[in-house]
């Protein structure tokens, strides 16, 4: 996936970063910081958020990790301190473009619930009852909402002729950077996998 913040390019998909076109040698980490921010432009990034999707919840702790990297990312990139990428105090970063559409930021817990809801009589028919049990450590990933409404329409479409009365359970887990979304009825299970980043498609 590409991305465009001012004189700044990002090719998500080969890994390259140009800065008024002349490359640019960024970490990986400083690299998937880069494009978390670039991936949520013009709005406030949590920095526990940005922490666990680039280093992992292990350095959640680690105020002076995410600066460090952050100060050598402005200074590769030619960044002031407060501009484009802002440190809002007590709130998060914020990369401020005119140029990147936003691209569709989905919070999981409402979408689950809205699609249960819109699948209830489904549910009524077939003896069910719907349980969620989400990750708390991930609230929100990159994805069209008409996408993932397709494939757990799809997923529930496979499950649901078959199903007895019981429980349909909708549970998450974050592993690697990728956000496991499981559907399971009764004994059967049903796993999709989305990247919380990049440009990798689900599976």
């Amino acid at each position: 996936m590409y991305y465009k913040a001012g004189n700044i390019e990002l090719n998500s998909t080969t890994h390259i970063v140009l800065r008024d076109g002349e490359a640019v040698s960024l970490t990986p980490l400083e690299f998937a910081m880069l494009e978390y921010l670039m991936r949520h432009p013009n709005r406030v990034c949590k920095r526990a958020d940005v922490i666990d999707i680039v280093w992992g919840q292990r350095f959640r702790y680690d105020t002076g990790t995410i600066d460090v990297h952050l100060n050598a990312l402005r200074r590769k990139l030619g960044f002031a301190r407060t501009h484009p990428i802002e440190t809002v105090r007590g709130a998060g970063l914020i990369l401020h473009t005119d140029d990147s559409p936003p691209p569709h930021v989905l919070t999981i817990r409402p979408f689950i619930t809205d699609w249960l809801h819109s699948h209830s009589g489904d549910f009524e028919s077939k003896g069910l009852v719907p349980q969620m049990q989400l990750d708390p450590f991930v609230s929100e990933i990159t994805m069209s909402p008409d996408a993932l409404r397709t494939m757990l329409d799809g997923i529930l479409a496979a499950l649901l002729p078959s199903a007895s009365p019981g429980s349909i359970r909708v549970s998450s887990q974050l592993r690697l950077h990728t956000f496991s979304l499981t559907l399971a009825i009764n004994d059967t299970v049903n796993e999709l996998r989305i990247p919380i980043y990049g440009d990798t498609p689900a599976s």
